[in-house]
């Protein structure tokens, strides 16, 4: 779609996100001509994933970022419905427990990497550990034998092993795409009153969600500075408008689908004794 390029977070170019309209519809004009993109985006990855895992060449890592309510499950639920669960892992990077704090920071997501021929969804990612720990910098006293963080080194150190990192995955043959969810303070106060006033989703609901918007404009710094500094040409970011899900689902449905068709992807050839054999055994099976 012509919007793709408008939403690629371009490398080393800085991003205002005051800028960029958290309620973009990228031209669709109502959620009816969206769903029906949608379906048929959905049709589409469940072919090309067919061929993807066929292949066994590539893996493919997808990761959601954004505040809280942007719709990073809804997202992924409704993207992923047509896949085959069994070639797709979704990963929920939560806060980091014990063991992973005596680990450096991209260990506990190093080890849920997708291997080749399967697609790993992060909901959350070690993208937290240049966005939670730079708006609360206490944090890091527990992370780091030696706290560097009011160092002016420290941030650009930590986006350059990033970016060193994913190039690193992309040359062993992993693939990334990377979704910024952008909701608007606005939106996110009615979706958090929503999950009060609804029994059925009372159980996502938290304190801290409510408590962090009182850091909303240093999270928006905070993924300012880490969208221009991370985005790449080989890992690149989107920055989606997410205040209407529906567009949410949609824009991310479609770059999923051109993400994998640039692969050129096709099943493998047999063997030509291979061939041989299975025709003997189609010959057999069509015996009456």
């Amino acid at each position: 779609m012509k919007y793709q390029s408008t939403l690629r977070a371009h490398p080393s170019r800085p991003v205002d996100l005051q800028s960029i309209d958290p309620g973009g519809t990228g031209g669709f004009p109502d959620k009816v001509r969206a769903g029906q993109k949608l379906e048929r985006d959905i049709e589409r990855l469940r072919g090309v994933q067919n061929t993807f895992t066929a292949a066994g060449r590539y893996a493919l890592l997808v990761v959601f970022q954004g505040m809280d309510t942007a719709g990073k499950d809804s997202a992924v639920s409704h993207v992923m419905s047509g896949m085959n669960p069994q070639g797709v892992s979704v990963t929920s990077f939560k806060q980091p427990s014990p063991e992973e704090l005596r680990h450096d920071y991209l260990w506990r997501c190093a080890k849920s990497m997708p291997e080749r021929g399967r697609i790993g969804i992060f909901n959350r990612s070690y993208y937290e550990d240049v966005i939670v720990t730079r708006v609360h910098r206490e944090l890091l006293g527990s992370a780091l034998p030696k706290s560097h963080a009011g160092q002016a080194t420290f941030w650009r150190h930590r986006y350059a092993e990033i970016n060193d990192y994913e190039r690193y995955l992309v040359r062993n043959g992993t693939h990334i795409v990377k979704f910024f969810l952008h909701i608007s303070k606005e939106e996110q106060r009615k979706r958090l009153l929503a999950r009060l006033d609804d029994r059925e989703k009372q159980w996502k609901f938290s304190l801290g969600d409510v408590q962090q918007r009182a850091f909303w404009n240093d999270y928006r710094a905070a993924y300012e500075g880490m969208l221009g500094k991370t985005s790449s040409s080989w890992a690149p970011w989107y920055i989606v408008p997410s205040d209407h899900k529906w567009f949410t689902r949609v824009a991310v449905a479609d770059i999923l689908v051109s993400k994998m068709k640039s692969l050129h992807l096709q099943y493998p050839s047999l063997p030509k004794e291979l061939k041989s054999k299975l025709r003997s055994l189609r010959a057999e099976l069509a015996k009456p």
